[in-house]
């Protein structure tokens, strides 16, 4: 009696996806890049209102260790300000990008995965911060420390504006899109890509991988340093195996079996009942008895 409930529960769900042609795609992710296209211009308005703020946050690791920064075009100063209007006004704008890439994306998905929507957003946007914060807080200050002041102490330091700029972005923007990593595991999770089981077989293959990110993305040359960045991957990973665990279809299959159990049992009812009419109807009828003559 399974098989009977699961097909029609199936044909349910995928009667609720729309089908759309390739022109509507277009037409469909046109309009998705124009609305992101339109947060990032505010975002960017709103974010270079408040240019000069923006400089001294980036400023505040070279003031503290009294480094200045220089620069050799003339230009340089109004290529520092739009840079980091762009970034803060990104910042600023993802909530409603991610959003606009959710709507894109969703025709294609099913009723009960479209509830991952607000989930996603503030999972994605919580760990860029905290891959951000933890870039500036610590990785940022430590390398310039390292960098300029031990190994460069007998020289004298000249830190252009372009060359802090990209170091500092460079920084900020590896590790915030490096702590996405649950986020990539839970949509491989979601669409039945990978599993639990399989994150956790190829976990040597997974060390193998985060260190070789943070050794790309880390600006210091001793291995101590990479495994500063590589620690935290690591426990990302973790969290990205319990979460690929949670988000798996066959997991979510079984929660749905296991929250509707009295379907399979009405059904089994419903029959029983039926028998034991049939048989009560069978023995009340009367007995025809032919004649012997």
């Amino acid at each position: 009696m399974d098989d009977p409930v699961k097909s029609v529960r199936s044909a349910l769900t995928r009667a609720e996806l729309p089908g759309m042609s390739l022109i509507e795609h277009l037409e469909e992710l046109r309009k998705r890049v124009i609305h992101s296209a339109v947060y990032l211009v505010i975002g960017f308005a709103v974010a270079y209102a408040f240019h000069e703020r923006l400089y001294g946050f980036i400023q505040a690791p070279l003031d503290q260790l009294h480094i200045p920064l220089n620069f050799t075009h003339p230009t340089d100063g109004l290529t520092l300000y739009l840079k980091t209007s762009f970034v803060g006004g990104a910042i600023l704008a993802s909530p409603f990008v991610l959003f606009q890439i959710w709507l894109f994306i969703s025709p294609g998905m099913y009723a009960h995965e479209k509830r991952y929507v607000w989930p996603f957003m503030s999972a994605t946007i919580g760990l860029f911060l905290a891959g951000a914060y933890f870039g500036y807080r610590w990785v940022l200050p430590g390398a310039i420390k390292v960098l300029v002041l031990d190994y460069g102490h007998r020289f004298h330091p000249i830190l252009t504006i372009e060359d802090y700029t990209g170091f500092f972005l460079a920084i900020i923007l590896g590790l915030g899109i490096a702590f996405e990593l649950p986020i990539l595991m839970f949509f491989l999770a979601l669409f039945g890509i990978v599993d639990a089981r399989f994150l956790l077989r190829n976990f040597n293959y997974g060390i193998i991988l985060i260190f070789l990110i943070a050794g790309a993305i880390c600006p210091l040359p001793d291995p101590w340093s990479m495994c500063l960045f590589a620690c935290p991957l690591l426990v990302l990973y973790l969290l990205g195996v319990g979460v690929a665990f949670l988000a798996h279809p066959s997991r979510r299959k079984s929660k749905v079996k296991s929250r509707e159990p009295g379907l399979g049992i009405l059904v089994l009812a419903l029959v029983r009942l039926s028998a034991l009419l049939n048989g009560q109807r069978q023995a009340n009828r009367p007995l025809r008895t032919s004649p012997l003559w």
